[in-house]
């Protein structure tokens, strides 16, 4: 008997360590499982990682910028990447989902280029998996910017001062469509917003919250459970959820992640947001249907919205009161919003001196 016990352990330990040494095939990031990720406590943000293949330059960081606020990327010279990531709508737009060229609207609420850089995906669906490839999606898409790559690329290749740009940053010509990704990811990898309240709390100023705030705090720690998705320093797992957000805008039907993994449990799955700057950037939710910070509480307070067989199982009355509420709406609205100037004084750049 001693020695079949034996034989049973052995099997138990080594057999799943043969079965995943076989199966060691690379896994695209788009379909990783986030998940795997785990949990981190809230505190300051981390140094940014800068990919090893596009590393940042201030020349590099310069000729994303312009590009970021340059119109003449869209098919009509309307529309830029700021259009609805405007820095003084918090990286976003007033919503509640986003205009692009000849005032169509998109079907989603544009995410916030601020921290972008620290989630391992992009977009509400996480389809792509990294800056550079998020970049390259709305030039493309016929309801945002409009454009193709190619007729793009000939727009800028027709402009010396960004062709000498170019030239300089990559050392090579014609202008490719990763170079221009590139640059505005590095760009976009600058949008870092810091030095929030709750960071000084974090680095010891006892003061930087008021006690209404710090009564916020706990409550996001503790009753509301919010630290069950928005957790670490971006305060977001970076994950997808179904919350039961009640579809709206100009898409009937829309199945968020699983349209990308194919896997019918992330139907109607969206990726957390961030809760910092979030008091800049109303409405909020991925149509732009909770129009006040207020109303996102309230909405998680009943425990969310549609009940379907895909709801995320986190989604419970939390039974706050409405001094509760009040205190957990306080903490994010003041004690949540980054004061650092490099990046709040970041404004468009006039068409007038970008490259010509």
């Amino acid at each position: 008997m001693k020695r079949i016990h034996v034989f049973l352990a052995v099997v138990i330990l080594f057999v799943p360590l043969l079965v995943l040494a076989a199966d060691n095939s690379p896994q695209p990031l788009t379909g990783v499982e986030v998940h795997s990720l785990g949990p981190q406590k809230l505190g300051n943000l981390p140094q940014v990682s800068v990919p090893a293949d596009n590393p940042q330059t201030g020349m590099k960081i310069m000729l994303g910028k312009q590009l970021y606020f340059d119109t003449r990327l869209s098919k009509d010279n309307t529309i830029s990447c700021a259009t609805c990531h405007d820095p003084l709508a918090g990286w976003a737009d007033k919503g509640p989902t986003s205009e692009g060229i000849g005032s169509q609207r998109g079907g989603r609420r544009a995410p916030p280029v601020s921290n972008a850089a620290y989630l391992p995906l992009q977009f509400w669906d996480g389809r792509a998996p990294s800056l550079e490839e998020q970049a390259k999606g709305p030039i493309q898409n016929p309801v945002e910017m409009g454009n193709t790559h190619e007729q793009m690329l000939r727009t800028v290749g027709d402009i010396p001062g960004y062709v000498e740009e170019f030239k300089n940053v990559f050392g090579t010509t014609p202008v490719t469509i990763d170079q221009v990704a590139q640059a505005i990811a590095a760009f976009e990898r600058t949008v870092i917003t810091t030095d929030s309240p709750f960071d000084r709390l974090v680095k010891g100023d006892d003061t930087a919250l008021t006690p209404l705030e710090k009564q916020g705090l706990e409550i996001f720690n503790g009753k509301a459970h919010c630290t069950a998705c928005h957790w670490g320093g971006h305060f977001t797992d970076g994950r997808f959820h179904n919350l039961g957000v009640t579809q709206s805008g100009p898409l009937k039907v829309d199945d968020g992640r699983s349209e990308i993994t194919k896997n019918p449990k992330d139907t109607r799955a969206f990726k957390t947001p961030t809760v910092r700057d979030a008091a800049l950037r109303p409405p909020y939710m991925h149509t732009g249907g909770e129009k006040t910070l207020t109303d996102v509480v309230n909405f998680y307070n009943k425990g969310g919205g549609t009940r379907d067989a895909y709801l995320d199982r986190i989604m419970v009355p939390l039974g706050l009161t409405d001094q509760e509420v009040s205190a957990l709406v306080a903490f994010m609205t003041r004690a949540m919003t980054s004061l650092n100037p490099e990046v709040a004084a970041v404004t468009p750049i006039p068409a007038s001196v970008l490259p010509k």
